[in-house]
């Protein structure tokens, strides 16, 4: 290999925070593998090589590690940034069992055989792993469950890629983002609409409006939050830093929710969320549930 640049892959490139790290990557004189569904979609730079990898298609991971391994050689990969992922807000009583499926297929099962699969060559470079997460691994809001999930899962999993490739010098690191204004928050607010017309008549009256509610209001933080280059800027950090930390909190309310997580008690940040969320009080629809149940 002739190339003398630092090597990245980032899985998740076309949009947000994976395209941002991309690019900022790429600035900074990496050369940056952009793990895309659509070649098309990829940023574009000198120094970045599109790659064509859904995480959920072993085939296409195959065939990156082996474009990869073309070029880097001996050397091996520097770094691995896992940032796809997508999100599932529904209802935990009506959320499809195959779309909770797809949400830890791809959050979950896939960033981890993606991990798997360049593993070899950042061994071979004393590489540095990067595991883009969320602060609803700590702070799960209502009807966040599928999403939050597959985050607290892949906390869980950079814990132990951490301890376990302690021994090769690996560093593993962590990034819990909060409020990060994305294209995400559009797909949001259309996926809830879309969302609520699967909803069956009995889904609808129990959940409907509190659901709709509950992602407006979601809508209206997110779209306060901090860009997503701010999330980009802190992969750099940790990919460059001496000793990078285990974890790092980045954007807009993130220190504050893992305060409020950390020191307020359970039934305290529950009537806070309620109120965030415009959630109906407990035990306030016990009366409706009863005078349904004896009309039947």
């Amino acid at each position: 290999m002739t190339c003398t640049l630092r090597h990245v892959v980032v899985t998740g490139a076309s949009t947000g925070i994976g395209r941002a790290t991309a690019v900022r990557l790429a600035a900074a004189g990496w050369h940056v593998y952009a793990g895309v569904r659509a070649l098309a979609d990829a940023p574009v730079a000198e120094t970045i090589t599109p790659l064509l990898m859904d995480v959920t298609n072993a085939e296409q991971i195959g065939d990156s590690v082996e474009t990869v391994a073309g070029h880097v050689g001996v050397a091996g990969l520097n770094a691995l940034v896992d940032n796809a992922g997508i999100g599932v807000a529904v209802p935990m009583e009506l959320v499809p069992l195959e779309s909770l499926r797809w949400q830890l297929e791809v959050n979950v099962v896939g960033q981890v055989a993606v991990t798997q699969a360049f593993l070899p060559l950042l061994r071979q470079a004393r590489g540095r792993l990067v595991i883009i997460g969320s602060i609803g691994d700590r702070f799960t809001p209502p009807f966040g469950g599928p999403l939050a999930s597959s985050k607290a899962a892949i906390a869980s999993i950079a814990d132990a890629f951490r301890q376990e490739l302690a021994p090769w010098g690996i560093d593993v690191v962590l990034l819990e983002p909060a409020s990060i204004h994305t294209e995400a928050i559009d797909k949001l607010r259309r996926d809830s609409k879309s969302a609520v017309e699967e909803f069956s008549a009995a889904g609808k009256e129990l959940y409907g409006e509190t659901y709709l509610g509950m992602v407006s209001a979601a809508l209206k933080r997110e779209r306060g939050g901090s860009p997503p280059d701010v999330v980009a800027r802190k992969v750099q950090t940790a990919l460059t830093a001496r000793r990078p930390r285990a974890r790092y909190l980045v954007g807009k309310d993130a220190q504050v929710l893992a305060n409020l997580v950390r020191f307020v008690p359970t039934s305290t940040l529950d009537a806070l969320r309620r109120r965030i969320f415009h959630l109906p009080q407990p035990g306030s629809m016990v009366a409706a549930s009863a005078r349904e149940g004896a009309s039947r």
